[in-house]
């Protein structure tokens, strides 16, 4: 049996082509992570109020800011018309009334911040370059918290403004308006990083929703059931310490210890200097431990 080598005349033709298809290398200006870590924080804060998506994204968080300014505009449009020499409400009290709102907002926009890129698989993308793990974390940390303190801290102004217009102390309105500022300042930075933290736990926005809800409206009811039960059995030094292990009761307590502002807890009776401090370290802790539990769950996900 004899074996025959195809010649070349007998071989298959040659269909390698070479195709220019216009790419060509850029020379211009390199940005790096610093505008990228920008350019991720103003999409996040602009997403966090549905700008930049669609009609039906804006819905939610619109009408949540509106309802937190309607209150606002009510009690200035009274103070001017009966020339009330103080508002109705205090400014650092405002947040503490409407935590039920801050909260519904917190938990619609806090899984849409974080949930979609761990759903779709999209945070590799990001850390291919130029952005970096501490980068992610401190874009989406920055513009939850920016989103909060925009959410808190507008009504407020329209109250300073109602305050000028119904002709008050400006020295005192300014001061007391400071004290709110700085209040609302330490709330969104609190609750920025449980919602972000709950939220990144799953990439489920559902269930993402629902831890948010979960650690701000449990914790705060079980805290308040407990401080009524200390309260009604004259076990007065309990409820200051219960109201470390709920968020909004923990910056009732910062405030009341350090702003001057009236206490919402049974009797109204707040912490003193020395639980005020405990009360600080432990938001701080809440704060600095929530950018940690971030960086190391996208250490994970970014593999």
């Amino acid at each position: 049996m004899s074996t025959q080598t195809p010649q070349p005349s007998q071989a298959a033709p040659d269909t390698t082509r070479i195709h220019n298809i216009g790419y060509r290398s850029y020379d211009g200006p390199r940005l790096g992570r610093a505008y990228a870590r920008r350019s991720l924080f103003s999409q996040s804060l602009r997403g966090a109020y549905g700008l930049g998506r669609s009609a039906k994204s804006k819905v939610l968080p619109m009408l949540l800011f509106g309802v937190m300014c309607v209150p606002a505009l009510i009690i200035v449009a009274v103070a001017v018309v009966t020339k009330q020499t103080k508002l109705s409400i205090e400014y650092t009290q405002y947040a503490i009334f409407l935590q039920v709102v801050i909260g519904i907002y917190l938990a619609s926009q806090a899984p849409q911040s974080v949930s979609r890129d761990l759903r779709f698989r999209t945070v590799p993308l990001y850390f291919s370059r130029p952005i970096e793990r501490a980068d992610y974390v401190l874009a989406k940390f920055g513009a939850m918290a920016s989103a909060l303190f925009l959410l808190t801290s507008v009504p407020l102004l329209i109250l300073w403004i109602g305050s000028l217009l119904a002709k008050m102390d400006f020295g005192t309105q300014t001061q007391m308006f400071g004290q709110g500022l700085l209040s609302v300042a330490l709330l969104s930075l609190l609750f920025g990083g449980i919602g972000l933290v709950m939220a990144a736990l799953t990439p489920r926005r559902g269930f993402g929703v629902a831890a948010v809800i979960g650690a701000l409206t449990i914790s705060y009811g079980a805290v308040s059931t407990l401080q009524g039960i200390a309260y009604g059995t004259d076990n007065l030094d309990a409820i200051s310490w219960l109201g470390l292990f709920s968020p909004i009761t923990l910056i009732d307590g910062v405030q009341t210890a350090f702003l001057g502002a009236p206490s919402s807890f049974p009797g109204g009776e707040g912490p003193g200097a020395g639980t005020g401090a405990v009360y600080l370290l432990v938001v701080l802790a809440l704060v600095a431990g929530s950018y940690g539990i971030l960086m190391r769950r996208y250490r994970k996900v970014g593999l």
